[in-house]
């Protein structure tokens, strides 16, 4: 019995001593923050010889270390574009590239290691007047974010007259 009692009394202290003497749990800094930012001005319509171009609501997303601020990750660029076909010919729009542009007219090229996404795949025909719209996901240079003072729009295409020819293969799966 005696045993007993000092075996439940050995216990409590040692629980009481554990738990009192635990770690207590401190919220950990997160070391790296997502941060997002527009460009100025948030909307801007440029007019080529064949073709209107119109960016809207660019925003780049950028993942920064909290302690020195620097960029960690190649920057992403959303947005939204339109493209207007203003000649009088059929044009099949093959892709969008964008090219970053810094104060002194010199493009501002990507460094080794950044991820490089800098064209949208497009093929579409685009009558005389029409638009085509839709969404831009690309990466912006590091460099960019700080250095950036105009984005060139390269649109690849291929002039009218189209022609398109259809060829059927007779095939079937047995």
């Amino acid at each position: 019995m005696h045993f007993k009692k000092l075996f439940i009394c050995l216990a409590l202290v040692l629980a009481i001593g554990s738990f009192g003497c635990a770690k207590e749990k401190t919220a950990e800094v997160p070391k790296q923050e997502s941060v997002t930012k527009n460009l100025v001005p948030p909307k801007a319509e440029v007019k080529g010889l064949n073709f209107t171009a119109e960016l809207s609501d660019l925003q780049v997303s950028m993942t920064v270390d909290t302690a020195s601020k620097e960029i960690v990750e190649t920057p992403g660029m959303k947005g939204r574009y339109r493209i207007t076909n203003t000649s009088k010919d059929l044009m099949e729009v093959q892709a969008v590239t964008l090219e970053y542009i810094d104060e002194g007219g010199k493009p501002i090229a990507f460094k080794s290691g950044e991820k490089i996404a800098k064209t949208s795949l497009f093929l579409q025909a685009l009558r005389p007047g029409d638009m085509a719209e839709g969404s831009l996901d690309v990466t912006i240079p590091r460099a960019a974010v700080k250095e950036l003072r105009k984005i060139d729009i390269n649109l690849v295409y291929v002039p009218a007259p189209l022609k398109r020819e259809t060829l059927t293969l007779p095939e079937k799966v047995e």
